[in-house]
């Protein structure tokens, strides 16, 4: 009897162990944001109206008829006057960028934001366990990796990740990279940079297809330091709870929509084709039909399985399918009450097409979009890192609460839509990050473009070969 009662004991000790051996694995496996450090250009790099005429201007190969359909794409997109752009457009070398040009635009960004991070958060660069960049079009010898480590002389076993090629959606990629390791490597500190090189890649031909390009892309980047150590869990801001990744590139027309090619000249730049957004609402699709259970309420859910079958029981249908609107174009409207789930959304600001069809998509008021628009409005389409200038939003008019979740949504050619969901961990201010200086002025009262207001001009002149500039473009 004693025997079986040591037995019985000695099993439920063993049990326990093996339960609490299997929370203790899933507690330092989570991934937190300790801080993160947004990078705002010096002044002299701001693109002001009067200078982005003379930008245009000066750029050969260029008529009155891409006069035009420029005017008309800026003055759409939802950019503003205070953006930045890499210095060798200021100089006027734009079409003749050299390696050096590319490396100093990174280097700059380095040295003002991870040094930042780092001097913020009390955490020297030898203690950085695990380091991933994303710089999608610029590739030099040694790596952009490299010099961050040569620059903050870190350890020679940090553990290295150089990502190139993964667009605007490339910072969710590196995400999911690091929550990774932290699943099999415990106590780690991790630091991810992300930006974009512009100064390699403006465009000097006249495909329209192309040159939107030059419209949209602004300079930018962001430093984030993430760890999975429970000793940090309390001086952390966000906890991942889940990421979803969906690729596209196996289907021809949405690996086509997004491609760096050549034109017809020769002239190396970021073609954007028509079928771009369809291709981005056939990757969001997906990606929202595997995260949704994931990040939604069971209520929600069964409300939404009870609203499909009744559907499908339906004997007839009305002939104006409710997915129609009355001009015969499909919507993609979600049936799902993403609100119910999620509190804030950290949509790309890819441009003002792209935020309008998620919100449209959502069901999103304009609340929630605002975070997004004067993103885009103050800085412009940053790449892969805009979702953390769109973040440093939110924290600056102090709408982080603990226990809040946020929904973050990126696309990228290939075609890529990645998302993720956050909790936030406890509630922030806002202090010391990017929009410190300028939050206050936003939402401004109007969003209109003065580019209309000084080149509106052109939408009169009818002669191609007979009209002359204003004296502030000669």
């Amino acid at each position: 009897m004693e025997f079986l009662s040591l037995l019985y004991l000695v099993s439920a000790l063993y049990i326990c162990y093996l339960i609490w051996k299997l929370i203790d694995q899933k507690r330092d496996q989570e991934c937190y944001i300790l801080d993160y450090q947004c990078y705002k250009p010096t002044e002299d790099r701001m693109l002001g109206t009067e200078f982005c005429g003379k930008l245009i201007k000066r750029t050969e190969n260029l008529g009155l008829n891409e006069y035009k359909f420029l005017l008309k794409a800026i003055v759409s997109s939802g950019i503003g006057e205070q953006t930045y752009a890499p210095r060798n457009i200021f100089e006027g070398r734009e079409g003749s960028p050299t390696l050096n040009d590319g490396i100093s635009e990174m280097e700059e960004f380095f040295d003002d934001s991870i040094a930042k991070l780092l001097a913020r958060s009390a955490i020297s660069p030898s203690e950085i366990d695990v380091l991933v960049v994303n710089i999608a079009m610029f590739s030099p010898l040694p790596s952009l990796s490299s010099h961050i480590i040569n620059r903050y002389k870190m350890r020679h076993d940090i553990k290295v990740y150089n990502l190139t090629a993964m667009g605007c959606s490339a910072s969710l990629i590196s995400l999911d990279i690091i929550q990774n390791i932290f699943k099999s490597q415990k106590n780690k500190l991790a630091l991810l940079v992300t930006s974009e090189a512009l100064s390699p890649n403006w465009y000097t031909g006249n495909d329209r297809s192309m040159i939107l390009a030059n419209c949209l892309f602004r300079s930018g980047g962001c430093a984030v330091l993430l760890t999975n150590k429970t000793s940090l869990k309390d001086n952390s801001i966000l906890k991942l709870k889940c990421l979803v990744r969906t690729h596209h590139g196996a289907r021809e027309d949405s690996y086509n929509s997004c491609l760096q090619m050549e034109d017809d000249q020769g002239r190396l730049g970021v073609y954007l084709g028509k079928n771009l957004p369809k291709a981005a609402t056939t990757a969001f699709v997906d990606n929202l039909r595997v995260i949704s259970p994931k990040i939604l309420p069971t209520r929600e859910l069964l409300r939404f399985l009870v609203v499909l079958v009744f559907k499908k029981l339906k004997i007839f249908s009305s002939t104006s399918s409710s997915s129609k609107s009355s001009g015969g174009t499909i919507t993609t409207k979600s049936p799902l009450n993403f609100k119910s789930g999620v509190d804030h959304f950290c949509l790309h600001t890819g441009g003002k097409a792209v935020i309008d069809g998620v919100g449209m998509s959502l069901d999103l008021s304009e609340y929630d979009l605002e975070p997004a628009r004067m993103t885009l409005h103050r800085f412009g389409n940053t790449s892969a890192s805009s979702l953390w200038y769109v973040l440093g939003y939110m924290e600056a008019k102090k709408r982080l609460k603990k226990g809040d979740r946020v929904f973050m949504i990126s696309f990228g050619a290939g075609f890529k839509c990645n998302s993720c969901l956050w909790e936030v961990m406890k509630d922030v201010n806002g202090d010391g990050n990017v929009w410190e200086d300028c939050v206050d002025h936003y939402p401004p009262e109007s969003l209109a473009n003065a580019f209309m207001e000084k080149y509106g001009w052109l939408n009169e002149v009818e002669d191609p070969d007979n009209y002359e500039f204003p004296d502030f473009l000669k």
